[in-house]
């Protein structure tokens, strides 16, 4: 768990990508497929969760400007 709090955006979506690439092949076994599934959805919520906070990040920015322009 300690990992994916250190993974950034980018490499969240780059190691879901790679996990949707294996997934692709068929060549995984069911357990290693459910295995594979479960990482590409910790993944998934890694980049949403940057995502929100990148957002929420940029509705701050954009509100200051906002308001120091009608200041």
């Amino acid at each position: 768990m300690a990992e994916e709090i250190d993974l950034n955006f980018e490499k969240a979506l780059h190691q879901l990508e790679q996990i949707v690439k294996e997934l692709e092949t068929g060549e995984l076994s069911l357990d290693d497929t459910i295995g594979r599934f479960e990482e590409g959805v910790k993944m998934v919520r890694i980049c949403h969760q940057k995502l929100s906070q990148a957002e929420k990040k940029i509705e701050v920015l954009v509100q200051d400007l906002d308001e120091a322009e009608t200041e």
